[in-house]
């Protein structure tokens, strides 16, 4: 019988390693394994955090690296809590924040609850309202684009046979009122589904029995619901805002290729805003003090968030 490939590694294994290999405990050898990829992780991500945290305190600009670095204390944080147009750039993410998920988990458990009533083309719906979330916030930005176009696009055309007013009378995304709702609108076409499958998920966990109970105790549908389908489907729902909440916080890529930010900077959120301090003004002590800002704020409202969703489950 010929040898394996790890036999034949044990042969040519010097003695004196094979003897200290042999010696290690099971705890010992799974830190063997798991410390290349701790340290790894440590090197990504933990040492870029505190390198932006030292440069949050100093007024160094990434396009003059020679220049002496200066410490300036808390100034940056300062100037960041006291600028009007800051604060105006978080309540235009406050505003996409709220009515993107506000949408996102009405539609996406409404789907999720008639889905999850089995009936003719069940799978094939399914697969059609999740293609979406397939697609590269790139490919859905282009897309929308051209259907918010006022003169070609589908979008005013449906818009305006319901309304009866004329497709080119209004643009969207070149619109001061229109446009932060014209974001609004393609993150919901594009996340609902992710809402969606959470939402399943939670209804397919829920057991017939509990059901069945219920009608031979002679309640509604509508009681059924709100006693029994709702309470256990509200961690997971839970759960969806969760995520989506944390993933639009830091939304980037979409609004840019829909807007720009503009028009003026009526679409201009916070890490649109934190990338043009970076890379545009090459504020990088600034805008590091932005973003530990921006961190602690999403850290903290998740922290929060997630001892109120583990309430919930031990209910």
């Amino acid at each position: 019988m010929t040898d394996t490939a790890i036999d034949k590694i044990a042969q040519r294994t010097p003695a004196r390693v094979a003897r200290k290999v042999r010696g290690l405990s099971d705890r010992a050898i799974a830190w063997l394994f798991v410390g290349p990829t701790i340290f790894l992780l440590l090197a990504i991500n933990i040492f870029p955090l505190i390198w932006t945290v030292y440069l949050s305190f100093t007024n160094f600009r990434a396009n003059r690296p020679n220049r002496e670095v200066e410490w300036v204390g808390l100034r940056n944080y300062e100037r960041i809590l006291t600028d009007s147009d800051i604060w105006l750039n978080m309540q235009a993410t406050a505003h996409f924040l709220f009515w993107t998920i506000f949408f996102q988990v009405l539609i996406g458990f409404a789907l999720a609850y008639l889905i999850n009533k089995k009936f003719r083309g069940n799978d094939l719906w399914t697969t059609i309202i999740v293609l979406p979330m397939m697609l590269s916030p790139a490919v859905v930005g282009n897309f929308w684009t051209f259907l918010y176009q006022p003169q070609i696009g589908l979008f005013n055309y449906i818009v305006a046979f319901f309304i009866g007013a004329d497709p080119s009378s209004f643009e969207m995304i070149g619109s001061a009122t229109l446009a932060p709702w014209a974001i609004v609108i393609v993150d919901t076409w594009m996340w609902t589904p992710f809402v969606m499958l959470i939402c399943l998920a939670g209804l397919r966990s829920i057991p017939d029995y509990i059901y069945e109970a219920a009608e031979i105790d002679r309640a509604s549908k509508w009681r059924q619901f709100w006693t029994i389908t709702v309470p256990m489907v509200l961690p997971f729902l839970m759960l969806a805002v969760l995520f989506r909440g944390i993933e639009n916080f830091k939304m980037f890529d979409l609004v840019v290729q829909l807007t720009g930010g503009g028009p003026g900077s009526i679409t201009e959120l916070a890490s649109i805003n934190l990338k043009r301090e970076a890379f545009e003004k090459w504020r990088t002590g600034y805008s590091s003090a932005y973003a530990i800002i921006l961190f602690v704020t999403v850290f903290g409202l998740a922290s929060i968030y997630v001892k109120a969703l583990n309430k919930v489950k031990e209910r």
